[in-house]
């Protein structure tokens, strides 16, 4: 079927009627615009607009947005409705532009405040609106043409756009019904005629506008099925500047519209020529102008919570900008300097007309004039850190100006990046290899006929082949350093064989020898396969490296458990080898004791042969520790009433021997560790003293002469008898 969505064709229908003349109540400065006045001169009153100039002006703005974005194949038609419906406009494209539109509303007039209400009413219109869906229009009659006999494959949609002042919730279910009727009438005499067209489904979007100050009689409610050829929507918008800003929103998401700023667009103040500010301009184009940058960045994609795209995940780029009390998205594009020729050729991947949102404005008007003349501007992304990325380019072609979206990734036109460099990431290491395995164990022969199992089943070969295509992905990492287990060789026989749907006893063995040799490699504390990319110092240790193995094999038997009884086993035997015996850990911490003894002591060995001094110091240790025994010896006995007095605290150093080193509390420095070292030396070359030479364990026993025959001491027997 030829498809023609409800926005190729669109009726406006605007009531005529006498309410429609009253006043919005809200005013205009009228005389705001006047730079000199000459003193004395009151200025004008400000004015306000009445209900039917506030319609006329939000309809055209959505035709004014529609035509600078569709200027082909979006029709419009115009129908102004007081005790009888006035057609303004064909479908016919001659037709379709502002100017005519004006001019015929302009011959209409305002409405008559005077003309009798009874005699008015907004069903003419409504009536006349379904006539006209019925019309086709000359691009539904080319395609028509073109199909010959299967003209009826034509589809006839549309959209009627009533914007009225509704009394209450029941006078807009009767204009629905009224809307609803009238279609099945005329589809009936559409199947009749060869000039018609049936309607396959139609929009009705009622706007009940009501002056400022005032409560609404009429509820919205959200867009609902009337019937099968007929969805209503109900909009209550009071007039004035909430009324332009709903039909802003309408003409979007009639037309799949996306919203543009341009920020930091400098321009010359008129008071101060030398001076410039930056200003900004929304702009207002297709969706897929944005497509690719949404792409880019989906990554980054961050959802913001408001209430109108509320659990919606939107750009990062996009904002909320808020115009006339209406929330709406936006993405905002810098301006970026220097600017460009139409001479110059950038690579683009589509180029879409833009309309300004508020075309009045001095920024807009500047911007358009300034494209018009042949200037092309370049719109970057604005981003908080790294370089700046060039992503959209405004330029005029035959007095329209386009939004060119340019190429941000690699070119189309250039050779296809292969697997190993990755897909614009850091991920290269693919299991290519291991990916043309499984290419060539999946292949697909032609199969002419059905085949008939054993059992009297039919077996389909294309659902085989599903059925074998889904268990071999059950778990297949496409990553070398996320696995471990498609990485080892050992692990292969259990890997080809768990895949299947059914095992026989000898797969079953052949995966019970695999369970078994990874069992006697964990007792050998065998080197695995890890992968240390992103890993920081030695790595994970082995037995934590062993654990990630273990579970990886376990997620795999277990991902093909439902396959057949047998598959149970292969889990079985598993977990039967996980799980250790006591004296199995005990021998594991004895081993791993026994290797850090190993460690220390290969460590201490190249210690030792590095730094021989070390051992020098430690000696000298030695000699204090002695020295410190002697001294408090030497306190023992001074202790005794019968020992001597030493002349000095400070022990006798003869000439030839060292002064004891004094014991340092703290670390020992590398002048101490050397002055000790001469000393030890020099002290080997004089004659050693003889009570060294004849003592034991380097301890000499003093006063050996009073000591008596029965091996007991005279100065213990004289201690005995003061006693």
């Amino acid at each position: 079927m030829k498809l023609f969505s409800e926005a190729h064709k669109t009726v406006f229908v605007v009531d005529h009627c006498p309410y429609m003349a009253e006043s919005c109540r809200q005013t205009v400065e009228f005389d705001m615009f006047t730079k000199n006045r000459a003193p004395g001169i009151i200025p004008l009153a400000p004015i306000a607009k009445s209900l039917w100039t506030c319609a006329v002006e939000s309809a055209m703005e959505y035709c004014r947005i529609m035509y600078d974005i569709f200027p082909t194949r979006k029709l419009v038609n115009f129908i102004v409705s007081d005790s009888r419906a006035h057609t303004l406009n064909s479908w016919g494209q001659e037709d379709q532009n502002l100017q005519e539109l004006m001019a015929a509303l302009a011959a209409v007039g305002p409405p008559n405040p005077r003309m009798d209400p009874e005699c008015c009413s907004v069903l003419h219109g409504l009536v006349e609106a379904v006539e006209v869906l019925c019309k086709c229009t000359d691009y539904q009659h080319e395609a028509r043409t073109t199909l010959m006999e299967n003209a009826d494959r034509v589809s006839n949609r549309g959209r009627i756009i009533c914007i009225t002042n509704a009394k209450s919730d029941s006078h807009v279910r009767m204009l629905e019904d009224c809307v609803q009727e009238t279609i099945h009438e005329h589809n009936k005499l559409a199947a009749s005629s060869d000039n018609l067209m049936q309607i396959q489904h139609c929009e009705l979007v009622l706007i009940h506008t009501y002056t400022v100050g005032e409560d609404s009689l009429v509820s919205d409610h959200p867009k609902k099925d009337v019937s099968l050829v007929l969805t209503s929507e109900v909009h209550s918008v009071r007039a004035g500047r909430q009324l332009p800003a709903k039909l802003m929103t309408l003409v979007q998401q009639h037309f799949d519209l996306a919203s543009t700023t341009i920020t930091n667009i400098p321009m010359k103040e008129e008071q101060h020529a030398n001076t410039s500010a930056n200003y900004d301009v929304e702009l207002l184009h297709q969706k897929d102008a944005h497509t690719e940058l949404l792409r880019s960045e989906g990554k980054n994609m961050t959802p913001i919570s408001c209430d109108h795209i509320k659990g919606k995940k939107v750009d990062p780029h996009l904002s909320n900008s808020n115009r006339d009390g209406s929330i709406k998205e936006t993405v905002t594009l810098k301006w970026c300097t220097p600017r460009t020729n139409n001479i110059e050729l950038h690579y683009c991947t589509g180029a879409y007309r833009i309309s300004p949102v508020d075309v009045n404005s001095r920024p807009s008007s500047c911007l358009t004039n300034f494209l018009l003349n042949g200037r092309s501007v370049l719109l970057e992304q604005p981003r908080k850190s790294g370089s700046k990325v060039i992503s959209h380019m405004l330029c005029s072609h035959g007095g329209e100006i386009f939004l060119h979206v340019l190429s941000s990734v690699r070119s189309i036109l250039e050779d296809p990046p292969s697997i190993s460099e990755g897909c614009g990431g850091r991920v290269t290491d693919y299991r290519i290899t291991d990916f043309g395995e499984f290419m060539r164990e999946n292949r697909l022969a032609p199969v002419h006929e059905t085949r008939y199992m054993l059992d009297g089943n039919i077996e389909v070969p294309l659902e085989k082949a599903k059925s074998q295509l889904e268990r071999h992905t059950r778990y297949w990492p496409m990553i070398i350093s996320q696995t471990t287990i498609f990485n080892m060789q050992a692990v292969v026989p259990l890997a080809s064989l768990i895949v299947k749907e059914n095992l026989t006893d000898d797969d079953v063995l052949n995966c019970q020898k695999t369970i078994y040799n990874l069992v006697d490699m964990e007792r050998k504390n065998d080197h695995l396969p890890i992968s240390t990319v992103g890993t920081r110092g030695k790595g994970s240790k082995r037995d934590e490296q062993y654990r990630v193995m273990w579970n990886e094999l376990e997620t795999l038997v277990r991902a093909h458990l439902s396959n057949s009884e047998k598959h149970q086993r292969v889990l079985e035997c598993l977990l039967a080898c996980r799980s250790k015996p006591p004296e199995e850990e005990e021998r594991k911490k004895s081993r791993r004791k026994r290797e850090d003894k190993e460690d220390k002591s290969e460590k201490s060995a190249k210690e030792y042969e590095s730094d021989k001094s070390w051992q020098d110091s430690e000696r000298q240790k030695g000699a204090l520790e002695r020295e410190k025994d002697e001294v408090a010896e030497a306190e023992i006995i001074k202790d005794s009433p019968d020992s001597p007095e030493p002349l000095n605290k400070k022990p006798r150093v003869s000439v030839g021997e060292t002064p004891p080193a004094e014991k340092v509390k703290g670390p020992v420095s590398l002048l101490t560790l050397w002055t000790n070292r001469i000393n030890t030396a020099n002290s080997r070359k004089h004659q050693e003293f003889a009570g060294r030479l004849s003592s034991i364990n380097n301890k000499a026993e003093l006063y050996q002469h009073l000591k008596e025959e029965n091996g007991m001491d005279t100065h213990e027997n004289g201690k005995a008898s003061r006693q």
